[in-house]
């Protein structure tokens, strides 16, 4: 992620002076969470550092806090591939409720992998209240292929490939690679189901937990941003909550196509309806946008 969020970040200084300050109904900054993507850490001065010092100077008082899983930035990134998402859920759960920063309420903003989570953390933790969330090319249908692994880790990468052809729904796998709990295989769907450890779980793939339901209809936005020339994510549907129709691997489906959908499993259909769901894109590889598109395209949900 570190190369990938350098096409937004050196244009900085444009976006620095391009809009107006962010204020809450309490005349205040709105605080916003990050969670940064895999391989990256959330304060890699090339990426998730720049984009937290660009947000504070850009909104004058915000307190921005991007999220540490582990107690470095070198443990921090390692986690993002080896911690078990639902442990690394709770941590971020935890941290949130502790925070008196929080407590009126707070914006999120994930970038791949992260968005997924953060979407977690508003369906199993809501308070403090999570007001509006940012996914930036999340997979929230999961993957089924990495075609191309980000940051600078490529043989953690070459290591991830190889397990999750080898057995993603082992045991083994699922509780050691955070990769595998959101690998979705269409053509082994009750393979998925029974023992994908997050992933199925978040999308009420087994049950339909209805306080799950609830609390992620508590967003006031869901903004989804699909990348077009994705060349990291497999299919680029999922940064939509679309994927690929159970049974084969060729044909996919927009979320409002799927199950999901139309049985209103997680409250989508509902939110749909009620205009809280965004759908943006750009034309851009994996985590790449310049500040213009930003500024016009992602600013405005946080004013």
């Amino acid at each position: 992620m570190a190369a990938l969020l350098l096409t937004v970040l050196l244009a900085a200084p444009v976006l620095l002076v391009a809009s107006d300050p962010v204020h809450d109904s309490n005349n205040g900054t709105v605080p916003l969470v990050l969670w940064h993507g895999m391989g990256d850490s959330c304060c890699n001065p090339l990426s998730m550092g720049a984009f937290k010092k660009m947000m504070e100077q850009e909104i004058p008082g915000i307190y921005v806090l991007s999220l540490m899983i582990g107690k470095d930035v070198v443990q921090d990134m390692e986690n993002g591939f080896f911690l078990d998402v639902n442990s690394q859920v709770s941590m971020v759960c935890s941290q949130l409720a502790q925070d008196p920063k929080l407590q009126g309420g707070y914006n999120a903003m994930g970038f791949s992998q992260g968005a997924q989570f953060l979407r977690a953390v508003a369906q199993r933790c809501p308070s403090p209240p999570m007001r509006k969330l940012i996914s930036v090319g999340g997979q929230h249908q999961g993957v089924y292929g990495l075609p191309r692994c980000p940051g600078e880790s490529s043989h953690i990468c070459d290591m991830i490939r190889e397990a999750l052809n080898h057995g993603a729904y082992s045991d083994l796998v699922q509780k050691h690679l955070v990769q595998a709990q959101y690998w979705h295989d269409p053509l082994n769907d009750d393979l998925y189901k029974t023992h994908s450890l997050f992933l199925a779980d978040i999308n009420q793939e087994r049950v339909v937990n209805e306080t799950y339901r609830k609390n992620l209809q508590q967003l006031e936005k869901f903004v989804m941003v699909k990348f077009l020339q994705d060349t990291v994510v497999d299919p680029v549907d999922t940064e939509w909550f679309g994927f690929l129709k159970s049974g084969q691997a060729k044909e996919t489906e927009t979320l409002q196509e799927s199950v999901l959908y139309k049985e209103d499993r997680l409250g989508l259909a509902a939110m749909d309806k009620a205009q809280k769901l965004v759908f943006l894109s750009t034309d851009g590889d994996h985590l790449q946008f310049t500040t213009e598109w930003f500024n016009s395209n992602l600013l405005p949900f946080l004013r």
